[in-house]
């Protein structure tokens, strides 16, 4: 299997070349895609409010809403790559978005609004992390870490470009303006890209020799499966939860807007710090056991930004240390499938874990504001989602499948 992964890709063709192009041009198009159909929306949300007078809850319900369709669209594209490869579904997936930030630019109305947001969703199913894992795994498998190290990284970079960048462009353009550009950018970037750079041969799926009897209906219906589902799902609501309330929670502290707002910039670079964490970590730790422990010290930093009143440089140091949590955690779950059950469906398998785990992180900041005043604040909120979080890392002592490919003991290979 080894040999297979590590050089199968590209001797197929006796070409090395477009197996190399395939690892920056996904960079190019992380940074890409993420920057204008996710972070330029939370820049551009009050403009979009302030001119059409829709209300904040309208909006950020359309954009809530592109977030549980990529989760469900994904299944079914991870399938579709598992099958075919991701050239054809990525392109598809450029073009749509570029087409549904054009719909969102000139919609006259909110259900025309939320159409744009839907198709959005589901372009972000086909090219956002899920299908550029789906891909990296199976060309750069058992290596595939660092790669997918590098990929994450690169996405990581896409709010510290593109939200200062569609700033800068809502200063002298309307936001319908503003999204126009942007989608000629998303569509010069990712189209050619996608299409141009993933034409390298797809290799066969590999063969599972310790799992031969694992289907992706076997797999799915087993109780590692639905305890990993369930523990995934929890963390992610405990996590996007603490990203979008840790600015009011720090203005509540005595922070200003601008400190806060560092704050959670600064957790973003621990993020970027972690996952180049990551790979070490694997080396030296199994995979239910650096499961468990990556989910409980999220639970642990949540918990220490409820309890830590100040002072300021306590409240970053908690930040940074939650975001680099937050950085293995996403590279924890990208290889979550293939440590237990190898490449074979991975695209099927790791898109069927993510859904509802996407569907948590979509819902989270409108459970996080009505839960909150319920229960007595934002610090209580903390609380409860460290509670959460703990809960989910109980439920993933569970996850454990022995043997195979990428188990707990196997090393990561370049």
């Amino acid at each position: 299997m080894t040999h297979l992964h590590t050089r199968g890709a590209a001797t197929g063709t006796g070409d090395r070349s477009r197996p190399r192009a395939v690892l920056p041009a996904l960079c190019a198009t992380q940074i890409t895609s993420w920057g204008i159909v996710y972070y330029a929306f939370p820049v551009l949300d009050p403009e979009i409010t302030g001119t059409t007078g829709w209300s904040t809850t309208a909006t950020m319900a359309a954009f809530s809403l592109a977030l549980v369709v990529s989760g469900i669209a994904g299944i079914r594209v991870g399938r579709i790559i598992d099958h075919r490869g991701p050239r054809t579904v990525m392109t598809a997936g450029s073009a749509l978005g570029t087409a549904s930030l054009v719909v969102v630019a000139l919609a006259p109305n909110l259900p025309v609004f939320f159409a744009g947001w839907l198709l959005a969703g589901l372009a972000m199913s086909a090219t956002f992390y899920q299908p550029a894992f789906a891909a990296i795994t199976r060309w750069w498998a058992p290596g595939h870490v660092r790669a997918l190290t590098l990929v994450t990284l690169a996405g990581g970079l896409a709010s510290t470009v593109f939200a200062p960048l569609t700033a800068a462009l809502a200063d002298h353009l309307t936001w319908r303006a503003t999204y126009l550009v942007l989608a000629a950018i998303l569509a010069a970037v990712t189209i050619p890209a996608h299409a141009l750079a993933l034409r390298a041969p797809w290799p066969p799926a590999p063969p599972a020799p310790d799992h031969t009897d694992d289907t992706p209906r076997t797999v799915v219906r087993s109780r590692p499966f639905l305890l990993l589902t369930l523990a995934f799902t929890l963390s992610a609501f405990a996590m996007y939860a603490v990203v979008v309330t840790l600015v009011p929670l720090l203005i509540e502290r005595g922070c200003t807007t601008t400190q806060a707002a560092w704050a959670l910039g600064l957790g973003g670079a621990g993020q970027t710090l972690g996952r180049t964490l990551y790979a070490p970590l694997t080396r030296h730790t199994g995979t239910t056991t650096r499961t468990v422990v990556l989910i409980t010290l999220g639970a642990l930093t949540t918990a220490a930004l409820a309890a830590v009143p100040g002072p300021y440089g306590l409240l970053i140091a908690a930040s940074v240390a939650a975001g680099v949590v937050r950085g293995n955690l996403t590279l924890l779950q990208a290889t979550a499938v293939t440590d237990r059950w190898g490449t074979q469906h991975y695209g099927r398998l790791s898109a069927i874990l993510g859904a509802p785990a996407m569907t948590a992180a979509a819902l989270a900041p409108f459970a996080a504001a009505l839960i909150a005043p319920r229960i007595g604040g934002i610090p209580q909120l903390f609380h409860l989602l460290a509670a959460l979080a703990l809960a989910a890392a109980l439920v993933a002592a569970g996850t454990t499948r022995g043997g195979g490919p990428g188990g707990p003991t196997e090393p990561v290979r370049s």
